[in-house]
């Protein structure tokens, strides 16, 4: 049988392109994800500014808790999301180590502005430190000294080109409460290189950088340095024991990253999530459609098959047959896509470090797992896919296999039947589950599971649906077009199944496209829309490192200002469970904010007190008059008294805090925006004056605050689409390959019809006929499925049965499916129809 498997591959090349196309794919698809899965799991992170010392002891960077279940008990933990600082009796234990120098580390928020205000580097890459600290990397002067009074500092080499200045200079640094003017008094370099690769570097003297810090009695880190002749294992021992009690962590080797890129380690998780989500959707549409193309492929060899059995062919042996040829389509396709997916997950690391989704720190970790889970799964898809697919074909008896080939089943088997009906009522209880999910984490899976669950009931129910629709398709087009429209009717109907065969990814396509491009929309429109009714205020400061408090202070001495309120986005937990929050002056609060309340009142907001959305309050069980304990993003647990519940938590987050306890736990304490509100003669010009001593911060009406909301969640929604986008090519190149391969196999149909007197603009006519038809029904029944789930979806979410999905964008989702779909049959007809048609049906000798 391996023999006769490997002369029929070699005689039907074409017949087996579709599933090479469909295989390849699918293991590219799957080595990608599985490589950003791994990258989560074991991905490395650089190293830069401990890159001289080998122990770096730190605060413990986690959060953990206790988890019991079935009677055992786990403990859990999570990587906060911002610096955690450890206390200076931790670097006074230290001290009395014999044998070590202990060298602590301040990191802060410092930003080098251009003369127009303009941050010279990003949030994630500008930080302060004290020159005590130098040494660290090692930084070594260049040019100039060290800083020894108040308002000098060093600067790296790069920073300082890019800052055109020289030893001697001044520049802006807005670090801490506000700008402040600087003197360089010297230029500093890492060994070999102008600079860090992925932080700007400037250095403080030991008071300001206390001071700018904002962390009395802490520091951000130790290096241990052992003297000459010490066993660094044995001060790495002593640390331990000297530290044991405190939490404090000694890191050495590559664990000196996580320490170093906080964000990487983040990045993390998200990937772990991200990857296995991806990961699992890609591997169920893949396993859809590598089924669907194997369906079609043996649907064409029945005539074939049924020979071979009419011969005496046992079903063990056509079987046997058809799954090692799958085998060997399989072997050869896993391997070239494993391959070609390393260059997808390339790809998609540089796209994510891109959008800013995660730091280049974080590397990307290109293993032997990946490569070789995805062959191995695309070798069992290709066979367990042919065996199902060909299992009918086999078990014909011989006297009815011919028959049985040349005239289509009338109906669907029982089998079959009972698995649509199950897969579609699954899809139902799934709209429910979904309509009943209010956050992303537990929402996103579940919607794209009901997608596919939805997809494999329309192709096990399809020859159902066909027939169905194409009685309808037969009696329109047979008025409208008496020969083309006639012919492309019959052959719909005698051909449900082959029908069925090609809806079934051209619905997916639609589905999935129209899912993930629409959840991304209606979770930013319904955000978009509470934040704009729920914003008060007329003007609304903003800068790119942050508003300086002194700025906000500037602000509400201008004549008209009734109220002003700093706002700070961070992430905290609330026992497990994290939310979004905002930190927020609690003075005038509701004459800027509109939250919406369901109970208690934002006026009784102050510096010890907390209002929860919805969600948060149901989460935790909690309402007005309790405490509620939250894990800031730093580790501190502080316990805030509940003032107000409110509904608007999608556009400005589950918990708002007051600012002063939320800018004393996050890296960045500047406030993201100041929002104020005046009196109805309050102007902009007033306000932009009294800011002028702030350069970068502007003076925002509503329309620019608005634009600004639409533009950071099309920057959030890249992510997803750039993630998901994947699946949509891939179903997309599904689609191709479908109509190729159904088209294709229709020569000796296309060379009968003309030799009974068709003409090829006719048969072309009716294959567009025959298209339309497809195209209308797939996007109909693609579009029935994603308005289902995006409705089930925005309850569950925006508690809106109303999902919001732009016309314009919709209509290009058809238009693209409609032209796939078209191409994919012209081209390939147009091919079939050149040759003589006798030739084509073998009547020339």
């Amino acid at each position: 049988m391996l023999f006769l498997a490997l002369r029929t591959l070699r005689a039907r090349k074409g017949g087996f392109v579709g599933a090479f196309v469909a295989l390849i794919c699918a293991a590219a698809l799957v080595t990608a994800c599985g490589a950003l899965l791994e990258t989560g799991l074991r991905g490395d992170i650089r190293i830069e500014r401990y890159a001289a010392t080998d122990t770096v002891v730190t605060a413990d960077q986690n959060l953990h808790w206790t988890k019991h279940k079935k009677g055992k008990t786990k403990v859990k933990s999570k990587p906060l999301t911002e610096h955690a600082w450890l206390d200076g009796a931790a670097v006074d234990r230290l001290r009395t180590i014999p044998g070590v120098e202990v060298v602590p580390e301040l990191t802060f928020s410092a930003h080098v502005l251009t003369a127009g205000g303009r941050a010279l580097d990003t949030d994630d890459n500008a930080w302060g430190h004290a020159w005590e600290s130098a040494r660290l990397t090692p930084f070594g002067l260049r040019a100039g000294r060290a800083p020894a009074a108040a308002g000098e500092i060093v600067l790296d080499a790069d920073l300082a080109r890019r800052a055109r200045v020289e030893v001697g200079g001044t520049v802006t640094v807005q670090a801490g409460q506000a700008p402040g003017t600087y003197r360089v008094v010297g230029v500093a370099t890492p060994p070999g290189r102008d600079a860090l690769a992925r932080q700007a570097t400037v250095f403080f003297g030991a008071e300001d950088a206390r001071r700018l810090a904002g962390h009395p009695g802490q520091v951000a880190a130790v290096g241990l340095f052992p003297a000459p002749g010490a066993d660094p294992g044995a001060v790495r021992k002593a640390a331990r024991t000297a530290l044991a009690g405190t939490g404090a962590q000694v890191r050495t080797g590559t664990d000196r990253g996580p320490a170093e890129f906080p964000a990487a380690a983040k990045a993390r998780v998200t990937l772990i999530s991200l990857g296995g989500a991806l990961g699992g959707t890609s591997l169920l549409v893949a396993v859809l459609v590598v089924v669907g193309t194997f369906a079609l492929s043996v649907q064409q060899r029945r005539r074939e098959i049924a020979l071979l059995r009419a011969i005496g062919a046992t079903p063990r042996q056509i079987r046997r047959m058809v799954g090692r040829e799958a085998l060997v389509v399989g072997l050869l396709a896993g391997a070239l896509g494993a391959f070609a997916g390393l260059g997808l997950a390339r790809w998609l690391h540089g796209r994510f470090v891109a959008f800013g989704a995660m730091p280049d720190t974080l590397e990307l970790r290109l293993g032997p797992f990946p490569p070789i889970g995805a062959a191995l799964l695309t070798l069992v898809a290709a066979w367990t896919a042919a065996r199902v697919s060909v299992r009918r074909a086999a078990r014909v008896r011989p006297t009815e296999a011919l028959a049985d080939a040349a005239i289509e089943r009338p109906r669907v088997g029982v089998g079959r039947l009972i698995g649509g009906l199950i897969a579609a009522a699954g899809y139902a209880v799934l709209l429910l589950v979904l309509s009943g999910l209010d956050t992303e984490p537990k929402s996103t899976p579940v919607t794209f599971l009901t997608v596919i669950l939805a997809a494999v009931a329309i192709a096990l129910l399809g020859p159902i649906v066909a027939r169905a629709a194409t009685a309808v398709f037969g009696a329109v087009v047979g008025r409208l077009s008496p020969v083309s429209g006639f012919l492309a009717a019959r052959n719909a109907r005698a051909a449900a199944e082959r029908v069925a065969a090609v809806v079934t990814p051209l619905s997916l396509a639609v589905a999935m496209a129209s899912t993930i491009l629409f959840t991304q929309t209606t979770a930013s429109h319904a955000a978009q829309e509470q934040a704009k009714s729920g914003t008060l205020a007329s003007y609304t400061l903003a800068a790119g490192p942050g508003v300086p408090g002194r700025a906000a202070e500037a602000a509400r001495a201008v004549p008209g200002v009734e109220a002003v309120t700093e706002v700070l986005h961070t992430l905290v937990r609330a026992g497990q469970d994290k939310f979004p929050a905002q930190g927020v002056t609690p003075e005038g609060l509701e004459r800027t904010l509109d939250l919406k309340t369901r109970s208690g009142s934002l006026a009784a907001m102050t510096d010890t007190t907390i209002a929860v959305s919805d969600l948060a309050a149901r989460t935790k069980g909690v309402g007005v008059g309790e405490d509620l304990e939250v894990t800031m993003g730093d580790g501190v647990v502080v316990t805030l008294e509940v003032v107000a519940v409110y509904e608007r938590g999608l556009g400005f987050g589950d918990l708002t805090l007051p600012y002063a306890v939320t800018a004393a736990h996050v890296d960045r304490p500047a406030a993201a925006a100041v929002l104020i509100s005046g009196t109805p003669a309050l102007s902009r010009e007033p306000l932009r004056h009294a800011i002028a001593d702030f350069p970068g911060v502007r003076v925002l009406d509503r329309g620019e605050v608005e634009q600004a909301r639409r533009d950071q969640a099309g920057t959030q929604a890249q992510v997803n689409y750039v993630a998901m986008g994947l699946i949509i090519a891939f179903t997309g190149i599904a689609v191709v390959n479908t109509l190729v391969m159904a088209t294709s196999a229709r020569r000796r149909e296309f060379a009968l019809l003309r030799l009974v007197g068709t003409t090829r603009r006719q048969v072309m006519r009716m294959l567009r006929w025959e298209t339309g038809a497809v195209v209308l029904l797939a996007t109909g029944l693609g579009s029935l499925v994603a308005y289902a789930t995006l409705t089930a979806y925005s309850m569950g979410m925006t508690k809106s049965a109303s999902p919001y999905a732009p016309p314009l964008t919709y209509a290009t989702v058809v238009v693209v499916a409609a032209v796939l779909a078209l191409l994919s049959t012209v081209v390939p007809a147009r091919v079939a129809l050149r040759g003589n048609p006798a030739d084509t049906m073998g009547l020339r000798d």
